[in-house]
This record gives structure tokens, sequence and C-alpha cells, in this order.
């Protein structure tokens, strides 16, 4: 876009609205309405059942406008006098008849905003805890990439945010990394511009209160979407001044419970899908490369964490080797990647041969006949349940075996090949 035109010809151009929530803030909503209509007028309100004097003002800002109950399926316009700006009005109202969440007033919204062709919506809460003045910046990274979903990272660091905000806002931060993988320095901030087509695709969320926004970031980052944080400001006033209707035991229990179900679910599917399919695209030289040779951890940080991922992939915790290991790694400070990666030895072409070396060894402990046995790649599950404790035994034995053996061959390669590496990295500069 050339560089001269403004930032409401922008978004325009972008079709993209800017969508307010709001439940019993009528202190503070219309200060930050008129405030953003300094940058667009194509705005959606919606009152989630509020039962002070919210309705009055938007009965005021909606001269002009259109305004939607919850259950109408058009809009119908409001009056017919000057609106409220010397721009043509484009406010929307949707008002719920009861406090339904956060989330859910969001999703009205959402729904609204694709109904009316916007290809992009900014949210931001009517508390005054933001600024609008800060929507540029959320234009400016959009037009980087278009499909991204770009967040307002607030600064966390001043000293009128509450100690309960900034452990919620480090606590979020950590859980969604895990379920993720990915690090960025805000995952609470309610200032956001979202992709509404990739929004859209989205079905069944869990949520519906304020933890819908840590839900819909994490399922938008599963799905590759690029999330790209810019600074805002951020106003903490008294209690007098800013109304939240954060309740820090419900909802910090609320999302607690969402981040269980995300966390089981990123470890359970999707991050181990992810993390195939990219296995898929790369060559063996290339992940070798990547997240061996090129990591930031020693050779014996790595060894032992290959070492920790064998023996739980050779031990018998079927179906659950990759909540396992990652869940130690964790505990042992070791590098997560490599013992999920170690713990996938058990993959189909190998689980005869683990079963039967589990199997035979196991034999040799307990002392029960294994002459007889001879390897075939037809072993399976149910071939080992006649004798049960024997291959538990083994594949306990098996892992402790060969982790250490693994991991002592991991040590010495990587030592060597780190050598070389370093030494041709020398002489190329030289």
């Amino acid at each position: 876009m050339p560089e001269n035109i403004t930032i409401r010809e922008k978004m325009k151009q972008l079709r993209c609205c800017v969508i307010i929530p709001t439940y019993n803030n009528a202190g503070t909503l219309e200060k930050v309405v008129r405030e953003v209509q300094e940058y667009t007028d194509e705005i959606i309100v919606v009152n989630d059942g509020s039962t002070d004097g919210t309705a009055e003002i938007l009965e005021q800002l909606a001269v002009g406008s259109w305004q939607l109950a919850e259950n109408d399926r058009a809009p119908r316009h409001q009056g017919t006098t000057a609106p409220v700006t010397s721009h043509e009005s484009r406010i929307t109202l949707i008002t719920l008849p009861t406090n339904q969440g956060k989330g859910i007033a969001l999703r009205r919204g959402f729904a609204s905003a694709i109904q009316q062709g916007y290809t992009h919506a900014i949210t931001i809460d009517s508390d005054g805890q933001h600024f609008p003045e800060d929507i540029p910046g959320f234009i400016e990274k959009v037009e980087e990439e278009p499909d991204a979903i770009v967040i307002g990272a607030r600064n966390m660091k001043q000293k009128d945010v509450p100690g309960t905000s900034s452990f919620g806002h480090k606590f979020s931060i950590f859980w969604f990394r895990v379920e993720t993988g990915l690090k960025i320095p805000d995952v609470q901030s309610g200032f956001r511009l979202y992709p509404l087509e990739r929004i859209s695709s989205i079905r069944n969320f869990y949520s519906s209160k304020y933890e819908f926004e840590v839900e819909v970031l994490v399922r938008l980052a599963w799905r590759g979407v690029s999330i790209l944080p810019v600074p805002v400001k951020i106003w903490y006033g008294s209690e007098e001044e800013r109304v939240s209707h954060f309740r820090k035991g419900v909802d910090f229990t609320r999302t607690s419970l969402l981040n269980t179900i995300l966390v089981a679910a990123a470890l359970l599917w999707v991050r181990p899908f992810h993390f195939a399919r990219g296995l898929r695209k790369m060559s063996f030289r290339e992940i070798v490369r990547e997240y061996f040779i090129d990591s930031e951890d020693s050779n014996a940080k790595l060894a032992w964490s290959l070492a920790l991922g064998i023996f739980i992939g050779v031990s018998p915790f079927w179906g659950y080797q990759m909540v396992v290991a990652v869940a130690l790694a964790h505990f042992f400070k070791l590098n997560k990647f490599v013992s999920l990666v170690a713990s996938n030895i058990s993959i189909p072409p190998m689980i005869p041969v683990i079963l039967f070396c589990s199997y035979t060894i196991g034999g040799l402990i307990i002392g029960t006949e294994t002459a007889h046995l001879k390897y075939s790649s037809g072993i399976d599950f149910q071939w080992i349940k006649q004798n049960l404790i024997q291959y538990i035994v083994g594949s306990f034995v098996f892992g402790a075996l060969l982790s250490p053996l693994t991991g002592f061959t991991t040590y010495l390669l990587l030592a060597l090949l780190r050598k070389r590496v370093r030494a041709k990295e020398i002489e190329h500069h030289q």
C-alpha cells in the first residue's frame, strides 16, 4: 500500500473492523469507542448482557448505525439523524440478553464481522486498559503477513501492574510454550488482530469465558498461523477507575482446566503429529545438523536426553512413551525434543525387535526356558500376552542396557562431529 494513505484508509482496504466486547463498563465504554473512531468507524460493539448504563450509552452511539439483537439475521437501520462523528458511521451493536462470557461475546462479534464481509478484526477491551492509538502498529504488522494473528504485547514490568496479573501473565506464557512449542511475550492480552478466515475454520470451542482467548491462540498456532507480537501500552487504574470482571478464583480455575485439556491434546496428538510431519520433510542429515550439531546444549546433555528417550521407548509405556519422555526430560532439565525423538524407537518396524529382545532377556532373568525362541517379524503384543511379567521385566532391563550404550555412543559421535564442524568453520573464515 502507498505510504501516504491514512490508517483509516488502510483499514478499509484490508477490510478490517474493530470488535469491542463489553460488560458493565459504562464508565469507560464511550471513551474507548470514540478513541477507536479516530482510526475507523467500522466498529462492532457486543453488549454481553450489561446491567449498568451500557445500554443507554450504546443507544446514543447507535444513532445512524446498525443494531443487532442476538437472534437477528440481518442488520436493521437505527435512526436517521447525524452519525456520532464526521465520518460515515458503521457501528454495529449486538445485544445479548444475558451475560454469557467474553468468549461468547467475541464469537458473536467474529460471526457478525464475517457476515459483513470483513477479513480481519481487531479486538479491544472496553475497560480502558488499552490505548486505541496503538492500532496503527497492528496494521503495519498485518501488512507484513496478512494471514497472521497480531497480539499486543503489554509491558508487565511497569509499576502499576497488579501482582496477580503479573503471575497470570507468566503462567500463561509457560503453558502456551508447552502446548505449542512457541515462546511469545504475551498470551492473555485482549488487544489483538485476528485473520477471520482462520477463525472460521475452528469448530467446537471448549471455552466461553476469559479463557477463550488462550484457547483460540493455541488452536490457531496448531494450525500454523503465525503469531506476531507488537508492543502496546497498558493502563491499570484503581478499582474505582477501572472495572474488571475477572474472578481470580473461578476464572483461574477455568483457565487451568482448559490448559489441562490443551496440554493433553498437544502431547498426545498435535505436537507428535506436527513433529512427525516436519521430520518427513527433513533428511536425516538435516535433523542431525539442526537438532544435534547446531544445538546450544552440551554433548553430555544431548547424550543423556537421548539415553532417557531410548529407555522410555523400550520400556513398557506403550501409548504414553512421548508423554513420559517429555515429562521426565522437563523434570531432569534435559533436551525435551531429543528425548521425544528417541522415545519413538518403538515405531512399527522396531516393535518386533524390541519385544523379542525384552522377552528373551526377561526369560534369562526369571529363569524361563528361552532357547526354543526364534525371532519373527510377526511378533506382536498378542504374542507377548502369554508371558506378560517376563516381557515387562525384560523390557526394563533391556532399556537399562541399551540406553547408556546409545547415550555413550552419541556422546562420542557428537564430540567428533562437532570438532570437525568447528575445524571446518575456522578454516573457512581464515
